[in-house]
């Protein structure tokens, strides 16, 4: 299709503000799927996705719209998530697009990941058409929200806003029309070189990997071979084609065009979201310049539950095909085996990571508690970079510990503010700043990352009812006073349990973590002492009891002497013989996340 009847658009939003229902709407208008074989959140096709009723993977899709003249359309629309942890992936997508859909609902109104997303967008200098949705619930509050649509950018007035519902289908077609009338046109040039973009990629074990492409300038068929300029890798391609919403192969692909490229590489590493795409004779003069690598947040060790290392590798290396923000690098624990300290972006990223695991490879791993990064300076100059706390050095060596802080915006309704303070508070945070929103009060504030890495989110939904959000963004690294707590079972150190927390917590945290792991410890043939130790001193320590069938009764009567040296002796021998036995579940780590 030529260039001039194209449009590329995302749909941003906050979380829950309805854009898969959009997209879904979209779909059905325009055919896309029938109503057979339509279902809610169609492009959410991942287990994860369904189970969570949230995005996590960009999704693009081919629709056809024909205006009131005849005129056919096509338009390319990607569907992105809304979550605070997956903002690399709507990043990536707008990247492929023109312009974006900004979503929001009527009876929220502006929430954190809509200003951040609109600003990512802005950034990007798409158009962006401004859509109320969820105006027929009996909670949607049009006009404040337009005011605070309006506060974000004085373009975004009545006159330009459109009036929807995307689950009854009111007013969807005025949005069809905008993105047509609003949304420019690419401006590839069709007889270039080709120059197209990989804005995202999957693994499939019969077809190796399959990108996801946007063409900039040229034609992209299967006549001549390609290549990956970064990378400097040579290939024929086995398939070029379109989603709508299942692949559907093309004869090309052109300038302006979205639409995939089955590579036939069996090597999940080799292709690289951001890659420039081109042929190998005729290449383009220059490569794009690609995407800034996502930076983890929070990092983990995971380890296979069944030992089966090699699989848990081969999935780990597909997932972070499919996920770039994921990142991974072999680690070995004496407690557990070989394994991986992976990055993420947060928390609830570590959760959607171990949950695709289980889905789509069907392994079942074993996650540490997550931690963030320290710089560590030691008394003899020299730095290091810590992502693991068993890295941490001896305490007689170090200079100074920094850690990283985020600057943190909470938008509370003014009721819950009182509330939002407390938890500011009680996780270290620093108020730097309060202001309105409309209806609404914007906190801001300093805290360490390690306050708002786990339970903060889910904390802040709990204590204002589910109307406060979140976003944050990294500050810098600052020194703190922090003491790194060690894990001994049965006198035996555990890496996989160690952890660093700041001083004034230690106390505290070591009584309530060996009361925890007294309770989920599995229990051996014998007591299994348990102690946590900071800077070589037991804070804390219980003993697990044993669970064990007293050998020295069989029926006959025995002495209390005897029966007492018999029992000394088995249990040393079973102490002897299991001491290196013991087994962690995950509701070991579990514990530590409770803390």
């Amino acid at each position: 299709m030529q260039q001039q009847f194209i449009r590329n658009f995302a749909i941003i939003a906050h979380i829950d503000h309805g854009k898969s229902t959009l997209a879904d709407r979209i779909m059905a208008l325009t055919k896309t799927v029938s109503e057979r074989d339509s279902h809610a959140q169609l492009l959410d096709d991942l287990a994860v996705e369904r189970d969570h009723g949230v995005t996590v993977k960009s999704r693009t899709v081919r629709n056809y719209y024909r205006d009131q003249t005849g005129q056919d359309y096509e338009y390319n629309l990607i569907d992105t998530p809304g979550h605070v942890d997956f903002n690399y992936e709507v990043a990536k997508s707008l990247a492929a697009t023109e312009g974006a859909i900004l979503l929001v609902d009527a009876t929220q109104g502006v929430q954190a990941q809509t200003i951040a997303n609109y600003r990512i967008a802005q950034q990007d200098g798409l158009t962006i058409i401004p859509v109320l949705n969820k105006i027929d619930m009996p909670a949607a509050d049009v006009p404040a929200t337009l005011a605070q649509l309006h506060d974000l950018n004085p373009a975004f007035d009545r006159a330009h806003t459109l009036m929807i519902s995307a689950k009854t289908g009111e007013g969807v077609p005025a949005v069809l029309e905008a993105i047509k009338e609003r949304i420019p046109a690419p401006s590839g040039k069709p007889t270039a070189p080709l120059k197209a973009l990989v804005f995202d990629s999957l693994y499939d074990p019969y077809q190796g990997v399959i990108a996801y492409v946007r063409v900039l300038d040229g034609q992209l068929d299967l006549s001549q071979p390609l290549t990956l300029m970064q990378a400097t890798l040579d290939f024929k391609a086995k398939g070029v084609g379109v989603f709508s919403p299942t692949m559907h192969p093309q004869a090309t692909l052109n300038a302006g065009e979205v639409g995939y490229v089955v590579t036939g590489i069996k090597d999940p590493r080799a292709v690289r979201v951001g890659e420039t795409l081109t042929r190998k004779t005729a290449p383009a003069t220059a490569a794009l310049p690609g995407y800034r690598p996502a930076q983890p947040m929070v990092f983990a060790g995971l380890y296979p539950k069944d030992n089966d290392y090699p699989a848990l590798r081969e999935a780990v290396l597909k997932l972070g095909l499919n996920d770039t923000s994921f990142s991974f690098t072999e680690e070995r624990s004496e407690a557990l085996g070989m394994g991986f300290r992976c990055g993420f972006l947060g928390a609830f990223h570590l959760q959607i990571i171990r949950e695709r695991l289980r889905d789509e490879y069907g392994l079942e791993v074993l996650a540490t508690a997550p931690n963030v990064t320290y710089q560590v300076t030691l008394k003899n100059g020299q730095h290091m970079v810590i992502t693991n706390p068993v890295q941490f050095p001896a305490f007689g060596l170090i200079e100074t510990v920094a850690e990283p802080f985020v600057r943190a915006e909470i938008t509370t309704p003014d009721n819950g503010l009182n509330a939002v303070l407390k938890l500011v508070d009680h996780h270290k945070g620093t108020l730097l700043d309060l202001g309105n929103s409309g209806d609404l009060v914007v906190v801001t504030a300093k805290f360490p990352l390690s306050e708002v890495a786990a339970h903060f989110f889910s904390e802040l939904k709990s204590v204002s009812h589910g109307y406060a959000s979140l976003n944050t963004e990294f500050l810098d690294n600052e020194v703190a006073d922090l003491v790194k707590i060690e894990v001994a079972m049965n006198y035996a150190p555990v890496d996989a349990l160690a952890m660093v927390v700041h001083r004034s917590d230690a106390p505290a945290i070591t009584q309530a973590l060996v009361k925890q792991l007294k309770a989920t410890v599995p229990r051996q043939l014998y007591p299994t002492p348990v102690q946590a130790i900071v800077e070589g001193k037991a804070l804390a320590r219980v003993d697990v009891p044993p669970l064990r069938k007293n050998a020295a009764v069989n029926g006959e009567a025995h002495s209390v002497s005897k029966k007492a040296a018999l029992l000394r002796r088995q249990s040393q021998n079973k102490r002897r013989a299991t001491q290196s036995q013991i087994k962690l579940p995950q509701s070991v780590f579990n514990a530590l996340l409770e803390l």
